[in-house]
């Protein structure tokens, strides 16, 4: 599909900043749309930017008749913490402007002698352990386990991993979308600070104590969940984008590189930055949010079908990755780690 037309919803946000120009490096022509305006740092990946939501059906059928893209990037979204304090924007955004895409995608991009691939990011909201108890026994969750979401962001995704499905199924061929999904850990930027998801914690860590403020870090110290860097993500999110569709058993995969504690996180913190100040204080219902998460997912499948392999683990995240962005943002001076003591 080199040379194609991507179209990338929410291109503004965290992983729009890595993904506009992974795509340009890999041929493609990315046509970006968002509700804010695009810095020209990135607005220089793109063919066209089009500032418009997700909900204005108009200008996406207008975008979709002009460009034909072959894939979308669906990824404007109202993050977690954000769909708790406002779960009817949440609904309207997260579940009536994706199928309002996918919609206008089975409508109008038809004709092509392949149906047009929906990459949506899923997320580790969609499960929901009942206690802490389960959560530590039940191991490394599969896709299938646990579908029990308690939190309204996790509710929308996986209603939307459903419609994808069903529109992967449809029997009119001309109406059939390639729908692939990744249920994305919590992820860790280096090209932008943390913007209102509940597995926020890590990357805020990590970014305070580049910057000399202490932080309050709102869920426990035995606080356990999946994470990975965000260059991770994007990478596993264009490798599941060029497989066969033939090589694909499952339309939804699990993905993760490392499930410290958050008392990990801050002690791996401390190693790069000795004086930074971590404390915890525990939010009542962030913390129930994360404790609904599993400890650990099973991405087995995503190794399997397309070749999944991360390449940071925690301390590979903070030497390689985020370490030289820090230096750079925050003018600093800081030795890097040089063993992991986390499980990969």
């Amino acid at each position: 599909m080199k040379d194609s037309v991507v179209l990338v919803t929410g291109a503004g946000g965290e992983m729009g900043h890595l993904l506009l120009p992974a795509l340009r490096m890999r041929g493609h022509r990315v046509v970006a749309l968002d509700i804010n305006p695009l810095g020209p740092e990135l607005a220089a990946h793109c063919v066209e930017f089009v500032e418009a939501s997700v909900l204005d059906t108009g200008r996406l059928a207008d975008i979709l008749r002009r460009h034909r893209p072959e894939q979308v990037f669906h990824l404007a979204a109202v993050l977690s913490t954000r769909a708790e304090q406002d779960p009817a924007l949440a609904h309207e955004v997260n579940v009536n402007g994706t199928v309002g895409l996918m919609e206008l995608c089975a409508d109008q991009l038809t004709g092509a002698s392949h149906p047009p691939r929906f990459l949506y990011p899923s997320s580790i909201a969609v499960y929901g352990m009942p206690d802490s108890g389960t959560k530590s026994t039940a191991g490394a969750v599969k896709e299938s386990e646990w579908n029990v979401p308690t939190g309204m962001y996790g509710c929308n995704k996986l209603y939307c991993e459903l419609l994808g499905q069903y529109f992967s199924r449809s029997e009119r061929a001309e109406r059939r979308l390639d729908f692939r999904s990744i249920r994305f850990p919590g992820l860790i930027s280096a090209e932008t600070v943390p913007s209102g998801g509940t597995s926020d914690y890590a990357p805020e860590m990590i970014h305070a104590a580049a910057q000399g403020r202490p932080y309050a870090c709102f869920v426990g110290p035995e606080t356990r969940m999946p994470f990975m860097t965000m260059v991770d993500a994007v990478d596993a999110f264009l490798d599941l984008a060029a497989a066969p569709e033939a090589d694909l058993t499952q339309r939804v995969y699990n993905i993760r590189a490392f499930s410290p504690s958050a008392a990990e996180i801050r002690d791996r913190t401390l190693e790069v930055f000795p004086d930074a100040v971590v404390s915890f204080e525990p939010d009542e219902h962030r913390q129930a949010i994360v404790d609904s998460w599993p400890a650990d997912v099973d991405d087995d499948q995503a190794r399997r079908d397309w070749g999944f392999a991360p390449t940071h683990g925690l301390t590979e995240a903070l030497r390689d990755y985020l370490l030289p962005s820090l230096r750079e943002r925050y003018g600093i001076e800081v030795d890097a780690p040089q063993t992991d003591s986390v499980r990969r």
